[in-house]
């Protein structure tokens, strides 16, 4: 028969050791809700840093409510900083309207030729002026761009995205790079004040890092489809970015990528809408993206080179987009 004592002393052993357990749990929750408040805090001064509202012209009437899971639409433009030997400053080099429902589970990214003829809303003292769309960033900076493709589309945008084209090659080096199926192969050298740089790529499926990503989605002239084909390779590069954001595990790098956000993009999102959208289902319709781009015809008037698109065509982008907007 086992002495009381004895019973007491492993009775004291397992506690202690429970005890020791327990404690080590504790510390791991310690650390691990310092660790996510370190984050929180980050993403926090992140969101602040790129905050930039925006005063653009009301054409939708009713306020949406990210908390109600009213779909969106949000203007991407890529600004040209002259990487890759580009001489313009201040131009949307690439545009790109996205529309985000969560109840049907779907985003759609629509490319807008940077040349397509359309009214520069707010430019001209007060006479109706018309130039390449691209151009409207350029003269009034994000107002008139969003001014002017709600005047062309005919729908409400509600948020807006820039980031220069220097930050898109850093993001995509944050995130350990991208995958992208080229849709055929090419070679695409280009010369710039720090010598001559040449980028391939095969037809197929290709591993980017950031300056590949750049030259890729920035090509245009060596493309059997000239700027249409751009706008397709550009669409590409930013569902990849999408895709890696939403599917990977980005704590061992999200300093790099916040960092990268913060001294590249401005947008009128604020840290609520962002907590709004992973809470009520914009993430899950961000993994099915349908690619559309504004289709029309070039060509020359005045001596200047533009992207002309018919009313039949407005119109089946203007329905599409309506109808994904529930508008």
């Amino acid at each position: 028969m086992e002495e009381p004592s004895t019973r007491k002393q492993q009775k004291k052993k397992k506690w202690g050791g429970l005890k020791l357990f327990l404690g080590l749990i504790v510390l791991v929750l310690i650390f691990a809700g310092l660790y996510l408040h370190s984050i929180y805090t980050n993403v926090v001064e992140a969101a602040e840093s790129i905050y930039e509202p925006v005063d653009q012209a009301d054409t939708r009437g009713n306020a949406i409510d990210l908390e109600q899971s009213d779909p969106i639409s949000i203007l991407l433009l890529g600004v040209d900083t002259g990487e890759l030997g580009r001489t313009e400053q201040g131009r949307s080099d690439s545009m790109i309207v996205a529309t985000i429902n969560p109840s049907t589970q779907q985003t759609t990214l629509l490319s807008i030729p940077r040349d397509t003829y359309s009214k520069i809303v707010g430019y001209g003292d007060g006479v109706d002026y018309y130039d390449k769309i691209n151009h409207a960033y350029a003269y009034g900076e994000i107002k008139m761009a969003i001014d002017s493709v709600q005047e062309l589309l005919e729908i409400p945008i509600d948020y807006y995205i820039t980031i220069n084209m220097a930050g898109l090659e850093k993001i995509v080096d944050a995130v350990g790079g991208i995958d992208v199926d080229s849709p055929f192969a090419f070679i695409f050298t280009d010369y710039t004040e720090k010598g001559e740089y040449t980028y391939s790529f095969t037809e197929g499926e290709n591993h980017l890092d950031g300056a590949h990503a750049l030259a890729f989605a920035r090509m245009r002239y060596e493309d059997p489809e000239g700027d249409v084909g751009r706008q397709a390779r550009q669409r590409l590069v930013i569902e990849a970015i999408l895709k890696k954001l939403l599917s990977s595990n980005l704590l061992a790098t999200y300093r790099d990528v916040l960092t990268t956000v913060s001294g590249n993009v401005e947008t009128n999102f604020q840290m609520e809408d962002y907590e709004s959208l992973l809470k009520n289902n914009y993430l899950e319709a961000m993994k099915n993206i349908q690619q559309e781009e504004l289709i029309g015809y070039d060509e020359m008037m005045n001596e200047i080179y533009y992207h002309f698109v018919d009313d039949e065509e407005f119109s089946r982008v203007e329905s599409l987009l309506k109808k994904e907007l529930e508008i």
